[in-house]
């Protein structure tokens, strides 16, 4: 599994013109299942990223996770993540898990993160989206489950 994580003053996400999440202070998670994902994967990767360390203490020190700042988040289904452009123009997308496994895992991982996170909301799974993004910092992380990216 990968994941692009971005700590953000607020983010929303809209489908055919209607709002379907939004939050203030938290995180955007933009999630893509691989092929080869398990069930393992999807833990490892909630944990990591409820857990993450990206919010400033009282010195202004990255050092507070989500739970810690109360914050939200607004998870984004993201097939492209498994986009492969080391050949040609077009990217290839044969290492993006079939549509049935990653709706599952992303459904998995959406209740992990609300076991974690008191609020959870959410993208529209197969669905074309518009996201606006605050980003702060900017902060943005690349997180994988797999030992390589």
């Amino acid at each position: 599994m990968r994941a692009v994580v971005q700590r953000v003053r607020e983010a929303s996400c809209e489908v055919k013109g209607k709002l379907v999440g939004s939050i203030g202070k938290g995180m955007v998670v933009f999630l893509g299942v691989g092929r080869e994902d398990q069930l393992v994967d999807v833990e490892y990767l909630a944990e990591k990223t409820a857990n993450l360390r990206i919010f400033a203490d009282e010195k202004d020190k990255m050092n507070l996770s989500l739970a810690q700042v109360k914050g939200e988040v607004l998870v984004i289904p993201q097939f492209t993540l498994y986009g492969d452009c080391r050949k040609g123009l077009r990217p290839d997308f044969m290492e993006a898990a079939p549509p049935d496994l990653a709706r599952r895992f992303y459904l998995k991982f959406l209740a992990l993160m609300r076991e974690k996170v008191t609020t959870v909301k959410e993208g529209r799974f197969g669905a074309k989206m518009r996201i606006e993004v605050d980003n702060d910092g900017p902060v943005t992380l690349i997180l994988s489950s797999g030992s390589t990216f």
